[in-house]
């Protein structure tokens, strides 16, 4: 199998996607940051930093943290709110060919529902992402995800409002019990897809300090350090998938990708999307080395189509396999 005759194209809804890569929600902004390093209309899809309905200023400062293969944030959804995010960024973004998957929040079942309604026939929105699983808030009882019933009712207010066709993805947390149960209580109300995972929740403290690294005390845990994490979920859910227990639909792995190898590990384990987040902070330039080394990955071992590798590690073990 040669590189340059791997095919990359992922289903996504109506759309047939170039490639299974997008940014993952905060890392890049509103696009404008990566598009001075990586032209947007070369990745599957970008996806924005959070929006809400209102201007927020987020938490105090310091904010971010380096920590063992990874960094905390406490950024608390900072962002301009969603008319202006409409009259600004999303025009911006269309001008530049970008298949925009827009991360959404709320305070209030109402809130992700106002947001999501504003999102309906805007041009170059391929998507809606609801973060319902963000750390790094005040109010811990706004993280929905920890609960399979409110996690249930996000999707579903949104998937009421939201025009038919345009896919609906829930992020999860990895801090819970059973992801799986989330998972299908998303499903259930509705969710084309599955975003796996955000940040885990964690702590720092700085020793000159002594008192903890960023300025909110916790602040979530991303890059390689939560990739094995990110990869039990993606398994354990896809596996649940295919067992019958929940509904199939896509996962859009993330945690700790850096690499074309971290990325077909994602694949292997059920994601049929990938997001790259925190290697941006240090190269911003990583989707497009990614996408060819992953093309290199995926030759290596006799794929012809990325798809062909989604899930392979659920497959039974075959004496063709080991050999």
């Amino acid at each position: 199998m040669q590189t340059d005759d791997v095919d990359l194209r992922v289903p996504f809804g109506a759309l047939t996607l170039p490639n299974p890569l997008t940014t993952a929600s905060g890392c890049a902004g509103y696009g404008r940051e990566l598009a001075k390093f990586v032209p947007l209309d070369a990745l599957g899809s970008v996806t924005t930093k959070t929006i809400m309905a209102s201007p927020r200023s987020g938490l105090a400062t310091p904010r971010m943290a380096e920590t063992p293969s990874g960094m905390l944030n406490a950024i608390g959804l900072q962002g301009s709110g969603i008319a202006s995010f409409v009259k600004h960024e999303l025009p911006w973004l269309a001008e530049r060919g970008a298949r925009v998957l827009v991360s959404i929040a709320g305070e209030r079942l109402e809130e992700f529902a106002e947001v999501a309604e504003q999102l309906n026939g805007q041009p170059g929105v391929i998507g809606l992402e609801l973060n319902i699983s963000c750390p790094n808030i005040a109010d811990r009882g706004q993280v929905f995800a920890c609960n399979p019933a409110t996690s249930y009712d996000v999707v579903r207010a949104v998937r009421k409002v939201a025009e038919a066709g345009l896919p609906v993805y829930a992020k999860l947390s990895p801090d819970v019990t059973s992801i799986t149960e989330i998972a299908a209580a998303c499903v259930q109300a509705g969710a084309d897809g599955l975003s796996m995972i955000n940040t885990s929740l964690g702590m720092a403290i700085d020793l000159d300090t002594m008192r903890p690294a960023v300025a909110g005390g916790t602040g979530g845990l991303s890059g390689p350090a939560i990739r094995p994490t990110a990869i039990r979920c993606v398994h354990q859910v896809h596996a649940a998938m295919l067992a019958g227990r929940i509904p199939q639909v896509p996962i859009l792995g993330m945690g700790g990708i850096r690499t074309g190898r971290d990325a077909l590990e994602f694949a292997l384990a059920g994601a049929s999307g990938l997001a790259v987040g925190t290697a941006l902070f240090n190269d911003p330039a990583a989707p497009l080395r990614i996408l060819d080394e992953l093309r290199t990955e995926l030759a290596a071992r006799g794929f012809a189509k990325f798809t062909d590798a989604v899930g392979f590690a659920h497959r039974p073990v075959t004496a063709e396999r080991l050999s």
